[in-house]
């Protein structure tokens, strides 16, 4: 996957002075430092290139020639993976045919890049973790609490014991029951929500697996977890309901999910079925 431009913009606030004027020039030039070396980027960006080996290690790429392909790819897919469009704020007397426009398009920009930071491998090693657990929880506050509670319901409908807590001092509490053969995940998009992640590193000390769900970078709850996962949204000054974030957590759910449906595949169908028919017995 590419996601060199994309990485950069979720980095930058958490980079060292050295290694943010090095991705400025990268994120404002990207044509032009496909032709450069490594040398003439530290010339050119007024930085150096001990600061852009530092920047490719914080980025998780293997060096500057990787970064180069992934920004090429990004550039060759259109630099934002739609069009060029971007992700766009909603400002104030906006037409409802904008708002519709800007909406839509923020939260097809946030799943696109999504998929630019997802590690595949881990992602693959999160799905084996939940396959053969014995219970999972799942732990976010607010708005992460609605992505735990619809995550609840997707696992429990492939016969999977899968809880969620709202409250944040019975999500500590059932932490503590947990053990080898289970698995916890921890909801946060800043990735320092203090109750999830009490709940996560109380999990991990009972010896359960624990998978984090977070922005892309380093967070304190990613820190905490065997298999972290990452998204990506560039959250604006209008962020009731986060709701560009909240999309790519649903998305990142969905992905765990029907990666664990797909290893059993016809068990999976059959426990569906199921309560596809106990839950239109209760509609008569």
């Amino acid at each position: 996957m590419n996601g060199g431009l994309v990485r950069l913009k979720e980095l930058y606030q958490d980079l060292k002075p050295s290694e943010q004027i090095a991705a400025s020039y990268i994120l404002q030039h990207p044509e032009r430092m496909l032709g450069l070396s490594i040398a003439q980027l530290a010339d050119e960006s007024g930085s150096s290139q001990a600061a852009i080996v530092r920047l490719c290690k914080s980025m998780g790429v293997k060096g500057y020639q990787d970064l180069k392909l992934k920004v090429a790819g990004d550039l060759q897919q259109g630099q934002s993976g739609r069009s060029g469009a971007g992700y766009l704020e909603i400002r104030s007397g906006e037409s409802v045919e904008n708002i519709i426009e800007c909406v839509s398009g923020n939260n097809v920009q946030s799943i696109l890049d999504t998929v630019k930071v997802l590690d595949a491998a881990v992602v693959a090693q999160a799905i084996a973790a939940l396959d053969k657990a014995r219970r999972i929880f799942f732990y976010g506050i607010g708005a992460s609490n609605l992505i735990a509670m619809d995550a609840q319901q997707k696992f429990l409908r492939i016969s999977k014991t899968a809880l969620s807590f709202a409250d944040p001092h019975v999500q500590l509490t059932a932490s503590v029951s947990l053990g080898a053969g289970d698995v916890a995940v921890g909801i946060s998009y800043s990735g320092e929500t203090k109750p999830v992640i009490a709940a996560l590193r109380s999990a991990r000390e009972q010896g359960a697996e624990t998978i984090s769900i977070t922005k892309y970078g380093n967070t304190t709850l990613s820190t905490y977890a065997d298999y972290p996962l990452f998204i990506s949204s560039t959250e604006h000054e209008i962020r009731s309901g986060a709701m560009a974030s909240r999309i790519s957590q649903l998305n990142v759910i969905d992905i765990l999910y029907l990666g664990v449906a797909s290893r059993d595949y016809d068990q999976s169908v059959q426990h569906l079925e199921r309560s596809r028919r106990a839950i239109k017995e209760t509609e008569h």
